[in-house]
This record gives C-alpha cells, sequence and structure tokens, in this order.
C-alpha cells in the first residue's frame, strides 16, 4: 500500500478575485493522483513553462490550487511498477508533470512509470537538474544540428537567447563538443559569463536582425540554436550558410513564423523542431546518457543558482521579466 506522508510543497492558488497567490503549504500524499510511482523529491528546476504555471497561464495548467515543476530528480519511494523499487534514484521532466499533475515544487510526486529515467551512473540527482529540461532541450538541439553532419570545423554555430537556462546550456555544451560558439543575447553585462561557458564571440541581440523586406541576407552561420523564435528566427534563418541547420525552442518573441522559403530551395538550410516535453523515451534516455558521459559538461559550476522553494516567488518574477540567467536549481528540504 502506497504510504501516506505528511509533506511541504508550493502552491498556486487562486483567490475570490481571480489573482494567483504562491504559498508554502503542508499536503499529504494521499492528495497526490493515485499513479504508480511514488518519488521523495530531492532537487528540481525552475522553467519558463513553470513560470506561467505559477501566474495562472491556462494554456500550460488548466485548473488550481496547483503545484508547478516541471522537473524533479529524486528517490523512489513506493512502487507498483515491477521497472522501479524503493531507493532507487531517478529523473522525470516533460510529460504533464507541473502542468496539471503536481509537480517538483513539492517534496513528493506520483507518476507513471512511462514518465520515468533511471539516474544514469555518470550523473547526481542535482547534476541532473542543474541540466533540467532545458538543458535536455539544448543538447537535443546540437544533436539536431550533430545529426545532420554538421562538424565544429565547418563554421561558427549562433546560439540566441544565450544567457537563458537553454541557451547557456547550448553554448557550454557546443563549446564543449568543440564548435565555435556566436553568443547573441541583450545583457550587456553577462559577456564575461558566456565567455567563461566557452563562446569564441558574443555579439549584441540587434546585430542578428536585418532587414525585412531582404528574403535573404549575408550568411554567416553554419548553424544555431534558437530561443527566441518570431521575426528572431526568421533573422537567423536568413543568415544560414548554405546546407546549414536551425533547431528552434522558443517562442519569446511570439508563436508566428513569417519568413519566405529562400533559405531553404537557395541555400539548402533545414529547420528542426525539438520537441522536449513528449519526446520518445527512447531518445530521452540516448540524450540522457550521453549527458552523463562523453556530453558531460565540465562547466556545472558556473551554470547555476541554487534556491529554496520559498524563494520561488521572487525569482519566477525575475524570469518573466526577462532578467533570468542561467539556471535557478530548487534543492527540497528532504
Amino acid at each position: 500500500m502506497r504510504p501516506s506522508i505528511q509533506y511541504k510543497t508550493l502552491v498556486a492558488s487562486e483567490d475570490s478575485s481571480g489573482d494567483i497567490l504562491l504559498e508554502m503549504k503542508q499536503l499529504s500524499t494521499d492528495d497526490l493522483p493515485d499513479h504508480d510511482v511514488l518519488i521523495r523529491v530531492l532537487y528540481s528546476s525552475l522553467n519558463y513553462k513553470d513560470a506561467l504555471s505559477a501566474t495562472g497561464n491556462r494554456g500550460v495548467t488548466k485548473t488550481y490550487p496547483h503545484t508547478p515543476g516541471i522537473d524533479a530528480a529524486g528517490i523512489v519511494e513506493y512502487s507498483r511498477d515491477h521497472r522501479f523499487s524503493a531507493g532507487e534514484e531517478v529523473i522525470v521532466t516533460s510529460y504533464d508533470l507541473g502542468m496539471n499533475t503536481p509537480g517538483g515544487f513539492g517534496e513528493y510526486i506520483s507518476v507513471p512509470g512511462d514518465w520515468i529515467v533511471p539516474l544514469p551512473d555518470g550523473l547526481t540527482l542535482k547534476e541532473s537538474m542543474i541540466t533540467g529540461t532545458s538543458g535536455f532541450t539544448a543538447a537535443y538541439g546540437v544533436k539536431k544540428i550533430a545529426d545532420q553532419g554538421i562538424k565544429p570545423s565547418a563554421g561558427n554555430v549562433l546560439v540566441s537567447g544565450a544567457t537563458g537556462a537553454v541557451g547557456s546550456f547550448a553554448v557550454a555544451l557546443l563549446a564543449r563538443l568543440g564548435y565555435s560558439v556566436t553568443a547573441a543575447t541583450g545583457k550587456t553585462d553577462k559577456h564575461d559569463f558566456l565567455r567563461e561557458l566557452g563562446a569564441s564571440q558574443v555579439i549584441p541581440r540587434q546585430d542578428v536582425t536585418g532587414p525585412a523586406d531582404r528574403p535573404l541576407l549575408p550568411a554567416k552561420w553554419i548553424a544555431a540554436v534558437d530561443t527566441v523564435g518570431g521575426s528572431f528566427l526568421d533573422s537567423i534563418l536568413r543568415q544560414i550558410k548554405h546546407n546549414g541547420v536551425v533547431s528552434c525552442c522558443g517562442n519569446i518573441l511570439g508563436h508566428e513564423l513569417h519568413t519566405s522559403v529562400y533559405p531553404f530551395i537557395l541555400r539548402g538550410v533545414s529547420l528542426m523542431g525539438i520537441d522536449s516535453g513528449i519526446c520518445l523515451m527512447e531518445d530521452r534516455k540516448m540524450i540522457w546518457e550521453l549527458l552523463s558521459t562523453s556530453w558531460k559538461l565540465n562547466s556545472f559550476n558556473r551554470m547555476y543558482r541554487e534556491v529554496k522553494p520559498e524563494n520561488l516567488p521572487g525569482e519566477i518574477s525575475f524570469m518573466l521579466k526577462g532578467m533570468q540567467t542561467g539556471k535557478i536549481v530548487v534543492t527540497l528540504p528532504g
């Protein structure tokens, strides 16, 4: 029988006026969904989707009260799924966790076994959350570029939104693999941070944008990891070299893309989408295995800050204002 345990969690609740309030509460594991695996969460991380869920975005979370947190790493407390045993260290990222299923900002989660990845031997639980969904997304984008045959010797790779959680991980990973990285950012005080991660060049984001009425612009980069979307992605596509690749994983500037066919039919550019939230488990395990072995970063300590769940409201506000740098790791009391 699944144990009944009292635990602390950050809860987003709707008040009588429709405003969303964030506060720490004590709940019981009896309040969690009756899924097959109960996990004691030791670490989580803050993502943009969490910030949306925590502030009442109904496109992410349909009903409140709710515990956000699309990432969780911890220890199996109880399992009806034969694939997992009590005491096993595991990772859960994406799927419906933290969206409409209580997430990693609480000390316990209850999830289906099909959402769970056993912690790879080369990673600690904390390192897995320094990576989290954002690092996984960056790695998935880098792999799509590498799978298209783009080698480090082929030219510079652009990373947009480079100081964010996805962008900063992409910069560090590309540099780790030997690529020459151009990091684009609007934060003029973070150039040293990006160079420490491995960027060979840091440019202001306005250097990426070009005249909207020109179907092609001078070719500058052989590939790009774009975390911004919208008109910024259009400008990037028009500046990618022949047979180059763009991995797209963000929509900060909007969900619509207005561009022309010319980058695709005159330069052979490929646009690759990243679906890290619902990607196949075989792909998910393969990416985590790379991140724990040949793709493991040696710059973890420069990439994150550590906070407690009760500190998250301020961090969420900071993130929604576009002021976040690097990764926020959430340490649970357990």
